[in-house]
């Protein structure tokens, strides 16, 4: 989901629709419908909003083409009101074709602080794919807001075409990440196989391992994780990592406790965790969420949480003083 700056907030569904909520109802008629592969995790899969939205009223999309072949594709739509402009498509990028797998396709698109668009891409369940440079599977890419190469991208030297909007490599799955408000700093969630869920830090250039580490790794090749949590065994368990967002709003509306955390989920057991990114302590919060996908915090402080249970939520949490 993506939030606008006047409040409505866009949310993603597999099949193919963009839901506007406004004023805490959910509009009848999506912003717009797209004609999607939604097998699998195949589907619409991300939104972001434009950082100057107010003046352009562009929504950045990432979702699975169906045609010639089945691929992810980020596109560009203007807006006007709760609807999208007709025609006004602009596809900024067509990814790699995608083999039978339907799953581990990303789709977490968010604009840094430089003004440049972030995307995170799975590795289509090849674990090759992550470590290759002449795909973009396993990946974070940097695009410039037209869907160009940033002329500063890490890896030009190394790739070619479109291979050099590769930003980082060796991830699985990284389907949510989040940029800090005013530090710029960017913590990636990549779900795990059999063993560890990650939150690694986004650096320009680094190769976070995969398929050859997961969880914890001493190869100074690698880019270990800034914390990770096991499938079992530990005093924070689950299966697959999702959120998130760092708790940094225009006006906070919770203790001073949780200012500058990170607020992250886990999709198997429903939880929402707070990790310190100063100390890497990890604190239990929120309990009780169905198949939890997505966590924004809002702009008035409060924290929204959307959930695939339940034939689809949103819910908002706020807080009261004892």
């Amino acid at each position: 989901m993506a939030l606008v700056p006047d409040g409505r907030i866009l949310i993603c569904e597999q099949g193919g629709s963009l839901r506007v909520a406004k004023g805490g109802a959910l509009l009848a008629t999506p912003l717009l419908t797209l004609p999607v592969d939604a097998s699998g995790e195949r589907g619409l899969l991300g939104v972001t909003v434009d950082p100057a939205f107010a003046a352009n009223g562009f929504v950045y999309v990432y979702y699975t083409a169906t045609t010639p072949a089945p691929h992810n594709r980020i596109s560009r739509f203007t807006t006007a009101g709760d609807l999208a402009v007709p025609g006004s498509e602009a596809v900024l990028l067509d990814l790699d074709d995608l083999g039978a797998a339907t799953n581990h396709n990303g789709g977490a698109l968010h604009f840094g602080p430089d003004g440049k668009l972030y995307a995170g891409v799975g590795e289509n369940a090849n674990a090759a794919n992550a470590q290759s440079l002449t795909n973009l599977l396993g990946k974070v890419l940097r695009l410039d807001p037209d869907g160009g190469v940033p002329a500063d991208n890490p890896l030009l030297a190394q790739t070619s075409g479109k291979n050099r909007l590769i930003w980082a490599l060796g991830l699985r799955n990284p389907f949510t990440f989040a940029f800090q408000p005013g530090t710029g700093r960017l913590f990636l969630n990549d779900v795990g196989q059999n063993t560890w869920e990650e939150v690694d830090e986004g650096r320009a250039g680094a190769n976070y391992g995969w398929p050859a580490t997961e969880g914890a790794t001493a190869n100074p090749a690698y880019t270990g994780p800034v914390y990770a949590y096991p499938h079992s065994g530990g005093p924070v368990t689950g299966c697959c990592i999702v959120g998130a967002a760092f708790y940094d709003p225009a006006t906070p509306a919770f203790p001073a406790a949780f200012l500058h955390k990170y607020l992250f989920m886990d999709l198997c057991e429903g939880w929402v965790r707070t990790l310190d990114p100063a100390t890497g302590t990890v604190g239990d919060w929120l309990t009780g969420f169905s198949s939890p996908v997505d966590l924004r915090v809002a702009g008035d402080g409060s924290v929204l949480v959307l959930s695939r249970g339940g034939g689809g939520t949103l819910q908002r949490v706020t807080y009261t003083t004892p």
